[in-house]
């Protein structure tokens, strides 16, 4: 009898199983947030919190330990060197679940798994003469290139070829075309 041995089988076998949760923890800890099932998130979230506090721990039988579950070297150090130091003053709570939609082929509920602590994205910012450049070259109709005696006969044969190719129209939707999109239906990710 299996009296109190719960956990969340996702109808699978141990070994099928033991995989499956251990593949999702390393794409949430490589990509920082997955698109999954619930009951998918719910089983890996115990690995991936624990795999954070390792990380925290960031000592030598916390590495080995973490290589021992996801069995990839540069893996055990992005999740040391980068993930960890992001939850240091967060005690627990490291991952969260955010409900989308239910599947339309099996109506399983579909969800955002995903680190709390996301990476901050840094925005290229333009420099001002380059933001001048670009809206000059879009108000005359062609780039501006750089002064660097180039020879005229290409500039013009460049402006020449430019002016030689038609534009293709767009042929005209049919009936059945534009009804189609309608009907069209909307294909399910996973």
């Amino acid at each position: 009898m299996r009296h109190k041995k719960k956990r969340l089988q996702l109808n699978r076998f141990t070994s099928w199983q033991d995989a499956t949760i251990k593949s999702l923890a390393r794409s949430l800890l490589i990509y920082e947030s997955l698109r999954t099932t619930l009951h998918r998130a719910k089983a890996v979230r115990p690995l991936a919190e624990k795999l954070i506090s390792l990380a925290k721990a960031n000592t030598l039988s916390a590495k080995r330990e973490a290589f021992r579950i996801l069995g990839d070297h540069k893996l055990v150090s992005l999740l040391f060197n980068e993930i960890g130091p992001r939850f240091t003053k967060r005690a627990s709570g490291y991952t969260r679940v955010i409900n989308l939609a239910r599947r339309r082929g099996d109506d399983a509920q579909v969800v955002i798994f995903e680190l709390t602590e996301q990476k901050a994205k840094v925005k290229k910012v333009k420099k001002a003469k380059e933001v001048k450049a670009e809206e000059n070259a879009k108000d005359s109709g062609e780039l501006q290139e750089p002064a660097t005696g180039e020879k005229k006969e290409e500039k013009a044969h460049d402006a020449a070829t430019k002016e030689k190719v038609p534009q293709a129209k767009k042929p005209a939707k049919k009936f059945l075309g534009g009804i189609r999109g309608i009907f069209k239906k909307e294909r399910d990710s996973l």
